[in-house]
């Protein structure tokens, strides 16, 4: 039985945590309430104090950054966190984990792959950057052990991705609104998925050193994906329409995470989709069945509802 530390109880680190258990090793989860799925170890604790921290990581497998600090705040809280995790990391040996997004490559015209240029040029693209380019340097520099796992827009329960905060419109009968034009291919990753890419790149030594995409569930446009979901529950397809500018800025300026989406609108106004083939041939993890996806999604939805 192995021991494995996950900094972060939201949709992805608590599915990290479920995997592990379900295997039969320790997950030990830290947040600053103490709270986490069933079966796991909690603990309360800030994570940006490296001492505590590196305490709790001692004799740990690895560590696992599924931490997400509020959205509009990322340039002010994820340069402590990750420099207590990368410290942690350093003093114990445990191998850093790192959950991430697409951000880091900021605009980009093609299909995505995970040897593509950190050229982001928006502040939250910039954070994610710099934080793999540290891990990755300390890793080169032999003084940790450095992974990261990059996913796409989020399906799933608990998810927060655009379509899934448009589902309940969609159960209700309503127009869905979504950011950006509703017709362009995008990547979806199941949240699952991103978890078992964590573990399954942890666990692999010669994962260690790079990024890896976690396998996308599907490219489904907006108007498709909530179609699909629209299908699922039993509901008519939902009638989509673009938000427009104007209600964006409105909602932003009593919404701090809605004027935060201007600067990454621009995967909603072209096709966003991502190469993860390198992932379920060298990783052996494939995507779940987007049917399935789906079918849990619109359960937890109605439920919810």
């Amino acid at each position: 039985m192995n021991r494995y530390v996950i900094v972060g109880a939201g949709p992805i680190g608590s599915a990290v945590a479920r995997q592990l258990i379900a295997r039969g090793d320790r997950a030990v989860v830290v947040t600053r309430s103490g709270t986490g799925p069933e079966g796991a170890e909690c603990i309360a604790l800030d994570a940006t104090d490296a001492d505590a921290l590196t305490e709790v990581t001692r004799g740990a497998t690895a560590l696992f950054n599924c931490a997400n600090p509020p959205y509009h705040r990322w340039a002010i809280d994820w340069p402590p966190l990750a420099s207590s995790m990368l410290a942690a990391a350093e003093a114990t040996g445990a191998v850093l984990v790192i959950t991430s997004n697409l951000y880091g490559y900021g605009p980009v015209d093609g299909v995505m792959t995970p040897d593509l240029p950190l050229a982001a040029t928006g502040t939250k693209g910039k954070v994610r950057a710099q934080m793999w380019r540290e891990a990755q340097d300390a890793h080169e520099a032999g003084r940790i052990r450095a992974v990261e796992v990059r996913g796409s827009d989020y399906v799933g329960v608990g998810a927060q991705s655009h379509i899934e905060r448009a589902l309940p419109a969609v159960l209700a009968g309503k127009k869905a609104k979504v950011i950006g034009n509703p017709d362009m291919p995008h990547s979806w990753t199941y949240t699952e998925d991103m978890a078992a890419t964590l573990v399954s790149a942890a666990d692999n030594p010669q994962a260690w050193g790079r990024a890896w995409h976690a396998p996308s569930a599907a490219v489904r446009t907006q108007r498709e994906a909530l179609a699909d979901l629209a299908g699922v529950a039993g509901v008519a397809a939902p009638k989509v329409a673009p938000m427009p500018g104007w209600q964006l800025k409105v909602a932003g300026v009593f919404v701090p995470m809605v004027r935060e989406l201007d600067e990454v609108s621009y995967q909603f106004a072209a096709p966003f989709v991502v190469d993860d083939s390198e992932t379920r041939d060298l990783l052996g993890v494939t995507a779940t069945d987007w049917s399935t996806v789906l079918t849990r999604s619109a359960e937890a939805a109605q439920t919810a509802a």
